[in-house]
């Protein structure tokens, strides 16, 4: 998803301040204002589980009502977004984060995808964005059923398979979840997907100090999800 480049213009020493140890709090709310765009939304973090989980039904039980007046959505976002969550999900062509959780619109859902949906630089930069600038309440990290690149990190830690190319790093990223789950009751790749989950979320909610931040000022949460390709349906993890 398009994160508005043009209305993004960072600002240099304070992605300097940033990448210094020990950044001051004080220092990251300071800086808002540089990137100031607008209102953000009023929606709280629980409002957006509430909405994400009731949006999840509506897919399951109504697929069909899953419509938006795109073109009026349009209009009304073209000058500026207010996400009320964030969802990082996989790349997987099955898994689209607008359509499983309701049919939502333009402009609702600040979205990261990538194969695993791990939380890589860029991930974490645009969640940090997400949460920082455009003042997104909730943050999700939804694995899925048979995830390929779920199942590959597995392949590795059976077989030490090794994969061509970038592939190879980016599994590697999910080897540790698999790890740990490794030889446990269930299927492997399921439990893998929900443990890579919630390590994702955990390293989301703890790593970034802009996450940090507003999760301990109770202004952001930060939760693992599992999407299920049969039923549609999401499973929110503890």
């Amino acid at each position: 998803m398009c994160i508005a480049c043009s209305t993004f213009v960072p600002n240099r020493r304070r992605f300097l301040s940033l990448a210094a140890a020990g950044v001051a709090a004080a220092s990251v709310l300071g800086a808002r204002s540089a990137f100031a765009a607008g209102a953000t939304t009023s929606v709280t973090a629980d409002e957006a589980l509430a909405r994400l989980k009731a949006g999840n039904e509506k897919y399951i039980s109504a697929p069909q009502v899953c419509a938006v007046d795109l073109l009026k959505h349009r209009e009304d976002v073209a000058k500026g977004q207010a996400p009320w969550a964030a969802i990082l999900s996989c790349a997987d062509s099955r898994v689209p984060p607008e359509l499983l959780f309701g049919g939502l619109g333009v402009g609702e859902l600040f979205i990261a995808r990538n194969a695993g949906n791990m939380a890589d630089t860029a991930t974490m930069g645009t969640i940090e964005y997400g949460v920082e600038h455009l003042g997104v309440p909730l943050v999700v990290v939804m694995g899925h059923e048979r995830c390929g690149a779920v199942a590959a990190a597995c392949e590795v830690v059976e077989k030490h398979t090794k994969f061509p190319g970038s592939i190879g790093p980016m599994v590697d990223a999910i080897v540790p979840a698999a790890k740990a789950v490794y030889g446990k009751p269930g299927d492997f790749v399921d439990n893998t997907v929900r443990e890579s989950a919630k390590r994702t979320a955990a390293k989301i909610a703890t790593k970034s100090e802009i996450v940090s931040h507003f999760i301990k000022d109770n202004k952001v949460k930060v939760l693992a999800a599992r999407y299920d390709l049969d039923d549609g349906r999401v499973e929110f993890l503890t």
